[in-house]
């Protein structure tokens, strides 16, 4: 989640000339040292909304709050965020389930490097200037290039899921973080589940907070979903687990420095989104604004959003205060009043669940994508014809509608397809 308002007078690299996100010590695209640099004039930052406690649900100890997550994220693009549509959706067909496979880094950016210095087979050469060894922050001692990291881009596809994470075209590094998965239930049907999470860039170490808690909400799913958990509780618990490893991350403060030690002062922070396929049913969970879309083989049917953002647009639109167009046209539109992380005043995961009638696919996505398909009818423009059929590469083709639109933030898509069931096919659980 990365800042887009620039103040008129757009602060950039002197080495290369690239535009600068506020607080960066060093260059994303050539890797120049900015610390010596005089401090850039900056636009205020948006702030996370708070809501009043509730009873219930809350995580973590009792004491009166910190300060609320510093939340920087994209400007509204003009079009209003649709609502929820309420209709009958399309239920998976069977599918096998396969071992869990670790996502694969793919590395678009790199450049071949010459050949090794003898200094040892095992050392780290820079890809820019070839000679210069790199530390343990991913810079060139050399050059100061910052190096291809292994979250740039990463790529993952089972028999029935498939995401694609990108480190975008103006972020320094990717926060996003994914986990797809296949369990089978009690009856031996098959449950395929994606996960996905944005850290909050303001945040400490928000990329370890989107990867522990996408790693906690699966691990939680493939735990209590073979056991015949319904999907949606099941939901609710991994979102309730994924909360609970993120905070186990602010008790270890002195990781969080990683140039600086009063670049962030904020918990580790991320949102999350997910979505789980079983027994004809389709259940979504969320905290923060990532999103799930639908996305219907037959074109001329209608899409749906199936998630709401926990943002201040869309508390303004829930109580009145203002219409859709009004809300997302404000400059707080994006600020986020849910997350995960140590400085949440409440946890309130949100779920829900569908059973579709139709076939199609299911998107589940960052904000980094989102933004630049935000109507659920321009998402599904953007996905391919055959996306069922090539759940992998709609991903990857939704990836570069991003990057084809600017690129300014991280992107992570997870497609799952779905097929009709077969006549007379019900489903084990009812639906919510």
């Amino acid at each position: 989640m990365s800042q887009m308002r620039r103040p008129p007078a757009e602060p950039t690299c002197p080495g290369c000339e690239e535009p600068l996100e506020r607080g960066d010590l060093f260059c994303g695209a050539c890797g120049y040292d900015l610390s010596a640099l005089a401090q850039q004039p900056v636009d205020h930052p948006t702030v996370a909304i708070t809501v009043p406690p509730v009873a219930g649900g809350a995580v973590g100890s009792g004491a009166a709050p910190p300060p609320p997550a510093v939340r920087y994220d994209d400007p509204p693009r003009g079009a209003p965020a649709p609502g929820i549509d309420d209709f009958e959706l399309a239920a998976p067909g069977p599918v096998p389930a396969r071992p869990e496979t670790q996502p694969q880094p793919v590395d678009p950016r790199s450049v071949e490097p010459g050949p090794a210095p003898a200094a040892g087979p095992a050392a780290k050469v820079c890809v820019a200037c070839r000679t210069g060894r790199i530390d343990e922050d991913g810079y060139c001692e050399n050059c100061g290039h910052a190096q291809p990291r292994e979250r740039d881009h990463m790529e993952q596809e089972l028999d029935a899921v498939a995401a694609v994470s990108d480190r975008g075209l103006r972020h320094h590094r990717n926060e996003d973080a994914f986990a797809v998965s296949a369990a089978a239930l009690p009856d031996g049907s098959p449950a395929v589940v994606a996960i996905v999470c944005d850290g909050v860039s303001s945040a400490t170490r928000p990329d370890e907070a989107s990867a522990a808690a996408a790693t906690a909400a699966n691990e939680a799913l493939l735990e209590s979903l073979p056991r015949g958990t319904h999907p949606q509780q099941a939901m609710h618990e991994a979102i309730v687990a994924a909360a609970e490893s993120v905070n186990l991350l602010a008790a270890d403060a002195d990781q969080g420095m990683e140039h600086d030690p009063h670049r962030h002062t904020n918990a580790p922070a991320c949102t999350l989104v997910g979505a789980i396929v079983a027994s004809g049913l389709l259940v979504v969970g969320w905290v923060g604004d990532s999103r799930v879309y639908w996305v219907p083989d037959d074109r001329t049917a209608p899409p749906a959003r199936l998630t709401e953002d926990d943002s201040w647009a869309a508390q303004m639109v829930a109580a009145g205060l203002m219409n859709e167009a009004e809300a997302y046209a404000d400059e707080r539109a994006h600020a986020i009043t849910g997350w995960l992380g140590a400085d949440a005043y409440e946890l309130e995961p949100h779920t829900a669940s569908f059973k579709p009638d139709r076939p199609g696919v299911v998107v589940v996505c960052t904000d980094g994508l989102w933004n630049y398909a935000e109507a659920a009818q321009e998402m599904a423009l953007a996905a391919p014809a055959d996306a069922a059929a090539r759940p992998l590469h709609c991903a990857q083709v939704l990836v570069g509608h991003a990057l084809d639109g600017g690129g300014h933030d991280n992107v992570t898509v997870a497609v799952l397809p779905f097929a009709v069931p077969e006549q007379g096919a019900g489903s084990a659980y009812g639906t919510a």
